[in-house]
C-alpha cells in the first residue's frame, strides 16, 4: 500500500516553462474532419488487451468515445453524453453505434472511463455513471461502474452484447475522497469521482483503477477543495480504495482522465486539466500533465520539473483536450474550442461557441520520454486518423 501521496505544489508550477518541447503545435485550418457528421465526440480511448495493446477485430482497431448530438451550446453535451463504439482501419473511422442499450446505465448519462478485453473474450467497460437514472434534470453525482459483456461479431456486426450487466464498483468514501454528489455545477465547480483508468501492474500482476477524485483542502486554504488521483485495487471481493497517488495541493481542483504508462523501468502517471481549474484560474495552461515514479505507488516527481507535458499554445489556449497516452507513446485527444478573439468559449452564446467547437479527434502527437524529461513531436502519417 502506498503511503503519503505525491503533492503537486505551487513551487512546481513556478518552474513551468512553455517551450517548444512542451507546447502542442497549432491545429491549423481546415479543421480536422468530423468523425460523426451530426454528433460531437470527445474523450476517446482504445479498447485494450490485458497487455495494453489496442484490440483489433476483423482488421479494425476498436475505440470508445463520448458522443452527443451536435446541438446547442457545446457544454450542454455533458448532459446528453453516451458511450460510442468506433472502429478504425486504413480507410478511417466507422461508427458502430452506442455501446449500451438505452437506459442500461444506472446514471442519467455516461462519462469517461477505460475498457479491457478479457481472455475469455468479454469486455470490462469501466465508466462513470453521472447523475441518476430517471432524474428530472441532470445532477452531478458520480460513481464508477463496470459493464461486463461479450463482444458480438456475428452477421458482420461488432457491438457489445446489449444485455451486458452494469454494476457499481466504486464511489467516493466521504472520508479520504469527498463525495461527488452536487446537484448544481459546471466546469471547474464540481467535485470529482470519475474517469476510471484500468491498469495491470507488471510488477505484481494485480489490476488497479486510477480515478479522478477530490480531497479536502487544508483548514487555512483559500479554496474549497483540490484534485487528486485516487487508486483502487482489485480484491477477491471487489475493489478496494487506497490512499491517493497524487494530490494537487493548492494547485488545481479538477484533474481528469488519470492513467499510467510503463516505459522502460518507470511508471508515468498522466492526467489532463483545464486552465480555469488551476488556483488561481489561468496560472497554467490547459494541457496534459504528468509525474514519474519507480513503481505504481511512487515516489512520484513532476515531469519537466513542473508537471507540464503538453500544453495548448498561447494563441489557441483551448484547442484540444482529454489526451490519453498510449503504450506506444502516441497522444490522442479531441478538438475543443478554436479561439475567435471573442468571449471565453464557456461563457459565449450557443451560436458563437458552436461555431468555435471541434467535437472530433485531434491530430495525433507522440511523446519522447527521457527519465523525468519529455518532448512532443508530430509523427509521420501512418494511416487515417492516427
Amino acid at each position: 500500500m502506498n503511503g503519503e501521496p505525491a503533492r503537486w505544489t505551487p513551487e512546481h508550477l513556478a518552474a513551468l516553462v512553455g517551450d517548444a518541447a512542451t507546447t502542442a503545435p497549432v491545429i491549423g485550418l481546415p479543421a480536422p474532419p468530423r468523425v460523426l457528421p451530426h454528433d460531437d465526440i470527445w474523450d476517446l480511448w482504445p479498447i485494450q488487451e490485458e497487455d495494453g495493446s489496442t484490440t483489433v477485430v476483423r482488421g479494425r482497431e476498436l475505440w470508445i468515445a463520448l458522443s452527443a448530438p451536435a446541438l446547442g451550446h457545446p457544454e450542454e453535451r455533458h448532459d446528453r453524453a453516451r458511450l460510442r463504439l468506433l472502429a478504425r482501419d486504413a480507410d478511417g473511422w466507422t461508427d458502430l453505434g452506442h455501446v449500451f442499450a438505452d437506459g442500461a446505465s444506472p446514471g442519467s448519462r455516461e462519462w469517461s472511463g477505460s475498457t479491457v478485453r478479457r481472455p475469455d473474450g468479454t469486455l470490462s467497460v469501466f465508466y462513470t455513471a453521472a447523475g441518476r437514472r430517471g432524474e428530472a434534470r441532470p445532477t452531478f453525482a458520480q460513481t464508477v461502474v463496470e459493464a461486463r459483456g461479450r463482444l458480438v461479431t456475428d452477421d458482420g456486426r461488432i457491438l457489445l452484447d446489449q444485455a451486458a450487466e452494469h454494476r457499481e464498483i466504486l464511489r467516493s468514501d466521504g472520508v479520504t475522497y469527498l463525495p461527488a454528489d452536487e446537484v448544481e455545477g459546471g466546469p471547474g465547480r464540481i467535485k470529482a469521482f470519475r474517469d476510471p483508468g484500468w491498469f495491470r501492474d507488471p510488477a505484481d500482476g494485480r489490476e488497479y483503477l486510477l480515478v479522478a477524485a477530490s480531497v479536502a483542502a487544508s483548514a487555512d486554504a483559500d479554496h474549497a477543495f483540490m484534485g487528486a488521483v485516487a487508486l483502487a485495487a482489485a480484491t477477491p471481493g471487489g475493489w478496494s480504495l487506497r490512499p491517493p497517488l497524487l494530490v494537487a495541493d493548492g494547485v488545481n481542483h479538477e484533474i481528469e482522465r488519470p492513467h499510467v504508462v510503463v516505459h522502460g523501468s518507470s511508471y508515468y502517471l498522466f492526467f489532463c486539466t483545464h486552465r480555469h481549474s488551476f488556483h488561481p484560474p489561468g496560472s497554467a495552461p490547459t494541457g496534459l500533465y504528468g509525474f514519474v515514479a519507480p513503481s505504481l505507488t511512487g515516489p512520484y516527481t513532476p515531469l519537466n520539473g513542473s508537471g507540464l507535458v503538453l500544453g495548448n499554445p498561447a494563441e489557441q489556449p483551448d484547442q484540444a483536450y482529454a489526451w490519453v497516452v498510449l503504450p506506444d507513446l502516441k497522444v490522442v485527444g479531441f478538438v475543443n474550442y478554436r479561439s475567435t478573439g471573442g468571449a471565453d468559449p464557456w461563457q459565449a452564446g450557443p451560436a458563437e461557441a458552436r461555431a468555435a467547437f471541434g467535437g472530433t479527434i485531434a491530430p495525433v502527437l507522440e511523446l519522447i520520454l527521457n527519465e523525468d524529461a519529455t518532448s512532443a513531436v508530430v509523427p509521420m502519417p501512418t494511416g487515417a486518423g492516427r
